[in-house]
């Protein structure tokens, strides 16, 4: 008699399941963060999907862990919402930032969408 992993076809399914279930199926890279990689005349991203997913998920931690200092600074220094996106681009886009311009830009919308500042934003969405 068969137990289930015995069969071949079985076996393909746990594999396939196993692959599905895998830490890098699990992110779901937003198409935003995507479109920095993708140059020019070409359809598919320049890095590979691990690269993509891994600085996705840094960026995302970062704008996560921004929006209590964006608060505070608010707060403290009295200033408009839009300031504050200007203030915190501007220390994201220095020399040992660790995020290029392209990552820095997604990181300020971002933030601005997890505070509900969207409307912070100039209409062209280039932080200066």
């Amino acid at each position: 008699m068969l137990s289930y992993g015995d069969c071949l076809a079985c076996r393909q399914h746990l594999a396939c399941e196993n692959d599905l279930m895998s830490d890098e199926n699990q992110i779901v890279v937003p198409a935003s963060f995507i479109a920095p990689f993708v140059e020019p005349g070409r359809i598919k991203p320049s890095a590979p999907r691990e690269v993509i997913a891994a600085r996705y998920e840094f960026c995302e931690d970062l704008a996560t862990m921004l929006t209590e200092h964006a608060k505070t600074k608010l707060w403290e220094l009295g200033v408009t919402g839009a300031d504050v996106l200007e203030r915190v681009h501007r220390g994201l886009v220095a020399e040992d930032a660790g995020v290029t311009p392209a990552e820095a830009e997604w990181v300020i919308k971002r933030l601005a969408e997890l505070l509900g500042w969207a409307q912070c934003l100039p209409p062209s969405s280039q932080v200066r």
